[in-house]
């Protein structure tokens, strides 16, 4: 049984989707003014790996994640670049796509824009003004967040000291049309400033950022789904004020099970990645810098997704290390198969089957990727083991080499095997090499090798032949 950390209730909670074999998931996506930094992919890779989990597990996921496509950081961006809102949006939405495909994240089942969904979110803000909890003021529309009984109960948080700060945080101006510090806006009027704008009842303006959530999420998924999940710095204001609006527009329990990852963090001090912390890493200028984008793929991956990730050259190096060790073990033991007879061996498989649950047993416990990876090392480890048996089976070598592809594949990392990168040419110098080996022409060998080298071909020879890699 699935066991989840609800963020609502603070505890490890068994996970039932609403539907038997189909979970309805929603993970807020970027507001899309600049290339994603780290922080953003550690979101988008832990949701997605916890996707992955559910599909390994034999559940259809509808997967919905947003594009936040306007908003007053958006609007600043495009007039500092010479564009429009729209020109900026998809000129970052381009490259969100980009890099999160280098990363091998899977594409949402829909990924919806803000800006595509305006009658809704008007409709919507209609309706909590006329059921008493939205109110119109000076062309904005604010929700009274203290009437919705319970609210900030997602965040634990004090209502007084809550209150205290959104105070804080406002000008005088905006103080003046809100009823309350605490409440929020749904709509956004002009005021005049030329910005991007859409007509409504309360004149020209544009959405909160909040009521955007609500509406796509409800739209796609329903009024009551299971999951919702995003960076646990979204649980306020962002996600309390997502169950305001959305559970007294429909009148249900908004979502089943509150799902938060973890920051990531840098430097001596682990302070926070962030934009507006200015310490960013953009995963774009990163994606130019490393050879291998499977490396940030696995090292945020098989972190547990509600713990923080200290980011470093150290920790990524640390992870390239770990899954070499992995690939290797994996193509050590493909390369038997040349020689591998037919049949199985029972004893090996039952070992195998053995780890698999052990992953199955560590990803049900809130997909504690740790654990997890602790079997497949094992699995590594036996892959080792029977790669050097004399005799080795071919049934017993694809089983566990289908173990470590599929539990790898949860990961996101698919690059395990070289053999796309086999070409006649090689092979044809690599026979010719073992022939000369065999008639001790050393000379013509060490040729070859040397040949193969300046293409960047690394021969390796084992007992049970020569086999090569790129370096």
């Amino acid at each position: 049984m699935i066991k989840m950390f609800n963020t609502m209730t603070l505890e490890k909670e068994p996970f039932h989707p609403i539907h038997d074999d189909t979970i309805n998931m929603y993970v807020c996506g970027p507001t899309v003014y600049n290339y994603i930094h780290i922080g953003n992919a550690r979101s988008a890779i832990a949701f997605d790996t916890i996707r992955r989990y559910f599909e390994y597990r034999g559940y259809q996921v509808n997967y919905v994640s947003n594009f936040t496509d306007v908003d007053d950081k958006m609007i600043k961006a495009a007039a500092e670049q010479g564009i429009t809102v729209p020109e900026l949006a998809d000129k970052y939405i381009a490259a969100f796509n980009e890099d999160t495909a280098a990363l091998n994240i899977k594409p949402a089942t829909v990924r919806p824009r803000a800006t595509e969904h305006i009658p809704e979110i008007i409709d919507f803000v209609v309706d909590l003004i006329a059921k008493g909890y939205a109110y119109e003021s000076a062309g904005d529309v604010y929700y009274r967040a203290k009437k919705f009984k319970n609210y900030g109960a997602l965040a634990h948080q004090d209502l007084d000291e809550m209150t205290s700060n959104a105070a804080g945080r406002l000008d005088d101006e905006e103080l003046t049309r809100k009823e309350d510090p605490m409440d929020f806006a749904v709509w956004k009027g002009e005021h005049g400033d030329g910005a991007i704008a859409w007509d409504s009842p309360w004149g020209k303006g544009r959405p909160g950022w909040h009521i955007e959530c609500s509406v796509m999420s409800t739209k796609y998924l329903g009024n009551h789904f299971d999951i919702h999940g995003g960076g646990i710095d979204l649980a306020f204001p962002h996600h309390t004020n997502e169950i305001a609006q959305s559970e007294v527009h429909t009148g249900e329990q908004f979502v089943n099970k509150w799902l938060h990852n973890g920051f990531v963090t840098v430097g001596d001090e682990n302070e926070k990645m962030s934009k507006s912390l200015g310490n960013f890493v953009t995963v774009h200028d990163l994606l130019q810098q490393i050879d291998d984008p499977a490396v940030l793929r696995f090292f945020m991956a098989t972190t547990q997704y509600r713990r923080s990730i200290a980011y470093s050259d150290n920790n990524m190096t640390q992870a390239a290390n770990n899954l070499d060790r992995i690939r290797t073990g994996y193509r050590n033991l493909e390369f038997r198969l040349a020689d591998a007879i037919a049949g199985d061996e029972t004893t090996v498989d039952a070992a195998a089957t053995e780890l698999v649950d052990q992953f199955n047993a560590a990803m049900d416990d809130d997909f504690n990727a740790p654990n997890a990876l602790t079997a497949i090392y094992g699995l590594v480890d036996l892959a080792n083991q029977y790669t050097s048996a004399e005799v080795v089976y071919q049934d017993t070598v694809n089983f566990i080499l289908d173990k470590i592809a599929t539990l790898m594949g949860v990961f996101g990392v698919d690059s395990l095997s070289e053999d796309e990168l086999l070409d006649d040419d090689i092979e044809t110098l690599i026979k010719e090499r073992d022939d000369a080996r065999a008639n001790k022409n050393f000379a013509r060998s060490d040729e070859i090798r040397d040949l193969l080298a300046e293409q960047g071909i690394i021969l390796e020879d084992t007992p049970q032949g020569t086999r090569w890699h790129r370096q």
